[in-house]
């Protein structure tokens, strides 16, 4: 295993991650996927391309990679044949490698990936009646022990690079058959294509809010978004990506003017005693700090509000003097905002408990009445484990056997 040591750092700090570009492969091989043109051009020129041609290939196989979604070289067929095998001895078009694959009864997707380094992360998908959203990781494991979450139960290994973050996007539109031509490899037979978007796509938002915080990984995480909003590369929309953070305050503003995308912070508590405790960095970036970096955040509007995230406990942080706290602290700040109410996701071990429907609504009914937009999320993906960390956590409980049987299935599944 690559040099990648446990880095138990306590939520309150912060990491000092080392950097990575790549995660390096066994074979020697460099994996060009989460790199941009420019580097990709000198990492051809180092192999021994001359400047125009290292320019030109990288152009050709960059389409290919994000527009095409191809990983064999062998397919790029406008680069000469005696050209691809020179690259394919030297580079790879990696995917993260899937441990584990789950589909809902709901139709959430959740999927167990592996680095090439052996650790494990998730990404889920969620469609909804008007969208398909990629919940999407940043690093293995994190260090903010938030008390409600079950990846807080985790130790933070390391950050995802580059490549593992977009890869996530490209595994997804792998399985979902949204390359020009793509076979539909992962969808069942009998499903319906639906589509969500003017191009018929199923995946139209993208969301960092899968394992670890985005604002930790922040040069990573903010290569990886320039490639998905690339028009050469992913063409996604940046307002079609939403970063969530749970309040790193001193990244906040970079994040704006860097990556420019929709912000998310869990928020879940309205005062100091009750935040210290479900979300620890409140000790080090308190509430009065973290909504002024809000209320500062580039872009922000009636048109681009803030989301705020808001985990319902029971007996917590979802009393009707909450939701005031709540509805004032926005008004204070003159923050256009809107609430997502979560209904707590429970996992074994968990000290809390999710709020009673009627109370989840009158929460949700007293921010509305102060024209502050709060829906309730539905909860999505219970029957697979859906929240984030849990499916890892449920992998490791299975046996070598059933780890096997489910890769054969898989396999069998895919014809």
């Amino acid at each position: 295993m690559a040099d990648t040591a446990l880095m138990p750092i306590p939520g309150t700090f912060d990491p000092v991650p080392t950097p990575r570009e790549v995660t390096p492969r066994a074979d020697g091989r460099v994996d060009l996927l989460g790199l941009p043109r420019p580097r990709i051009t000198e990492l051809f020129e180092a192999a021994g391309l001359d400047k125009k041609a290292a320019k030109l290939r990288a152009k050709q196989v960059f389409h290919w990679l994000y527009h095409r979604g191809v990983t064999d070289f062998e397919a790029m067929t406008d680069i000469a044949k005696t050209m691809r095998p020179w690259l394919a001895e030297r580079f790879v078009i990696g995917r993260p490698e899937i441990v584990l694959a789950q589909h809902s009864s709901d139709g959430t997707r959740k999927w167990l990936l592996r680095t090439d380094d052996g650790h494990e992360y998730e990404m889920v998908f969620i469609p909804d009646a008007d969208r398909g959203t990629l919940c999407v990781s940043s690093q293995v494991g994190c260090t903010l022990n938030c008390r409600f979450c079950h990846t807080g139960t985790m130790r933070l290994v390391r950050n995802l690079t580059p490549g593992e973050i977009v890869g996530q996007v490209m595994l997804a539109r792998d399985a979902l058959g949204e390359w020009p031509k793509g076979a539909m490899d992962g969808l069942d037979e009998d499903e319906d294509e639906g589509g969500y978007s003017s191009d018929g796509r199923l995946l139209t938002n993208i969301v960092m809010m899968g394992m670890g915080e985005p604002l930790y990984n922040f040069e990573n995480v903010r290569d990886a978004l320039k490639l998905v909003m690339d028009g050469d590369g992913l063409a996604l929309s940046k307002r079609r990506i939403t970063l969530s953070t749970s309040g790193v305050v001193p990244m906040m503003a970079r994040c704006g003017e860097e990556i420019g995308v929709n912000l998310a912070v869990s928020l879940h508590a309205v005062s100091k005693e009750v935040r210290d405790e479900i979300v620890p960095i409140n000790r080090k970036y308190g509430l009065e700090e973290l909504l002024q970096a809000c209320a500062d955040y580039p872009g922000a509007s009636n048109a681009r509000r803030i989301t705020f995230e808001y985990v319902m406990l029971k007996d917590k942080n979802d009393s009707d003097e909450d939701a005031r706290e709540l509805v004032r602290l926005i008004k204070r700040y003159k923050l256009p905002a809107k609430v997502n109410l979560i209904p707590f996701n429970p996992w074994p071990g968990a000290i809390y408990e999710c709020s009673s429907e009627e109370r989840v609504r009158r929460f949700s009914d007293i921010v509305f009445e102060a024209g502050i937009s709060a829906p309730v999320r539905t909860p999505r993906g219970r029957d697979i484990d859906a929240a984030c960390g849990q499916l890892k956590t449920a992998a490791q409980k299975l046996s070598r056997a059933e780890l096997d049987r489910l890769a054969e299935e898989k396999q069998a599944a895919l014809g």
